[in-house]
């Protein structure tokens, strides 16, 4: 059967996606709501908010659709899949992504902490503090060694951790977690770890309905704004995929120690679940520790880990939906891909719109990923915070990164600022 397929989301991650479901003979028609300039250009865009589920709904029953594949993790969180399953009419379609109770591992940092803690999946150690107990925070701090790490329990778009230096920096944080709402409600919580020294690595496993699992490609991801891992978070910097500092003694480790024991923790937990479950981790010494779990694909890591997906990408989102994913052949291509994030002057904070963005025309060796665009009066301008990501392959990790950069010299909009080291560390 061909699947007439909607994707909720509208940054690179999404179009990542569609791009690879385009290339399917098993994909009958695409729409991606509210989706990107990018996106328009192989699907049907629906101007349709991500959290507005009857929008949603209505758009699934006009355009007969088979199959939601839900990108971002705030529809997720408030519950997408649930509205699907009590829906009479939207019931039967295949939806990726996992229910809100599961969502939830990625909705509240401390219950993810719980989580592991229960299933056995080794992480930092952790306590957690609202308003209340402000004070006992503020201790706790204190019996810690620098640097100090507060994670704001809510969803803060990839932004809501903070790694600081100077303890009472620190304190001078949480209070403004808590007291100052920093974050919002995200921060009415705050999860204070102890600091992992370590080389970090995303790892992403795809789950079905039977809780039959396959790992995808690792990658790397680089969060903060500034070269030499300096500055703010972010939502990511760029990629790269895969890592060549999981060897097989150590892959093996991620997924008994760490894969496993999530994937059954996620069974026993009754979770319905179908879809992706990011594992960020920290390798110590050779030793995997996770420092958070999403409950669907990263972005920018998408952008990477995708492109070496040689298999149908519509035939394993099928076997995920059908439970046969154990008995899907996932073929991954040998060499490595790389994507650079090109962002607009001012982010992670306040930054302007509406920049042209020239040379998306051109003939390049990379794929040119839309992650923050619009078409405003036939041009294609900026429209976030992250605005491109420029993939390339390789059967050399300099291979990829040397076009990457050189697409970023020719493709491009005023004011535009891409980190430069980007794999640097992996050579």
């Amino acid at each position: 059967m061909r699947e007439r397929i909607l994707i909720i989301g509208s940054g690179g991650r999404e179009h990542a996606i569609a791009f690879s479901l385009s290339q399917s003979p098993n994909c009958e028609a695409l729409f991606v709501a509210p989706g990107n300039a990018g996106t328009s250009e192989i699907a049907m865009n629906l101007d349709l908010s991500v959290s507005d589920f009857s929008a949603i709904g209505m758009a699934c029953e006009q355009h007969n659709i088979s199959m939601v594949v839900v990108g971002p993790e705030v529809p997720l969180v408030e519950g997408i899949v649930n509205y699907f399953k009590k829906s009479p009419s939207l019931s039967t379609l295949k939806v990726i992504g996992p229910d809100q109770l599961a969502a939830t591992l990625e909705g509240s940092k401390d219950y993810a902490k719980a989580f592991m803690a229960k299933h056995g999946v080794r992480t930092a150690a952790y306590a957690t503090f609202t308003k209340e107990n402000l004070q006992d925070g503020m201790a706790f701090l204190e019996g810690l060694n620098a640097p100090y790490v507060l994670k704001a329990d809510g969803l803060a778009a990839g932004k809501g951790v903070l790694i600081i230096e100077d303890l009472e920096e620190a304190k001078q944080k949480l209070n403004a977690f808590l007291s100052e709402d920093l974050f919002g409600q995200a921060g009415s919580k705050v999860v204070i770890e102890e600091f992992l020294d370590g080389i970090e690595c995303s790892c992403f496993v795809a789950i079905d309905a039977n809780y039959n699992y396959k790992v995808l490609p690792l990658a790397k991801d680089y969060k903060r704004i500034g070269e030499q891992d300096t500055g703010l978070n972010t939502g990511g910097m760029g990629a790269v995929s895969p890592v060549d500092f999981v060897d097989e003694t150590l892959y093996n480790r991620i997924e008994n120690e760490i894969v496993i024991p999530t994937v059954e923790g996620i069974k026993r937990e009754g979770y319905a679940y179908v879809g992706f479950v990011f594992i960020g981790l920290m390798i110590v010494n050779g030793t995997p520790y996770v420092i958070e779990y999403n409950v669907r694909m990263g972005d920018p890591e998408t952008e990477v880990v995708f492109p070496l997906i040689t298999s149908d990408t519509v035939d394993l989102f099928v076997a995920m939906s059908n439970g046969t994913l154990d008995a899907h052949a996932l073929t991954i291509k040998p060499g490595y891909a790389v994507t650079v994030i090109a962002v607009s002057k001012g982010y992670p904070e306040a930054y302007d719109k509406g920049k042209r963005i020239d040379g998306l025309g051109g003939s390049y060796e990379s794929t040119v990923y839309h992650a923050g665009t619009a078409i405003k009066n036939d041009v294609v301008v900026s429209n976030g915070g992250r605005v491109l990501a420029v993939t390339s392959f390789g059967e050399t990790l300099q291979q990829s990164l040397d076009k990457s950069y050189e697409t970023l010299k020719k493709v491009g909009f005023e004011e535009m600022y891409y980190r430069k080291d980007i794999g640097k560390d992996l050579m």
